[in-house]
């Protein structure tokens, strides 16, 4: 059986939280659903599990979470199949109510930019055209 990727992200108000990601694109498992936690599916074996900051609370006994206004304890990325998809996502993200989280990086090759949810959770999407990609980074092994 393949293995299943499930990141775990407090948030404070999961209804928005799943409105917001509801505008970009994203559905929600209803058997992982309730008035604690939703379980957001990225692609078939990675989810992202959205629990309300008392719940997640129950997950790290005596750690604080992080507070996002001062601090990233990650950055979580997914990937676009075309530049104008990364762009896309960007303008739904700011349509719902997120932010840009810095100007675009533009490699030729690589193309990313980066949002902020409604939590101040650090979100990438990027695109590769690994056709352009520099032959010194292709050649390595």
């Amino acid at each position: 059986m393949p293995r299943k990727i499930f990141i775990n992200l407090p948030v404070r108000d999961l209804q928005k939280t799943i409105a917001f990601f509801t505008k970009l694109g994203f559905k929600f498992n209803p058997q992982f659903t309730n008035k604690n936690a939703t379980c957001m599916i990225i692609e078939k074996n990675i989810f992202v599990m959205l629990l309300v900051e008392k719940f997640f609370r129950g997950f790290i006994p005596g750690r604080e979470i992080c507070d996002t206004e001062k601090s990233t304890e990650a950055l979580l990325s997914l990937s676009a199949d075309s530049r104008k998809e990364v762009d896309e996502m960007v303008k739904k993200v700011i349509a719902a109510g997120g932010e840009e989280y810095r100007n675009p990086q533009d490699y030729g090759w690589m193309y990313g930019r980066a949002f902020k949810d409604l939590d101040g959770h650090i979100w990438e999407t990027g695109y590769m055209d690994m056709s352009k990609m520099p032959e010194e980074m292709k050649n390595k092994k």
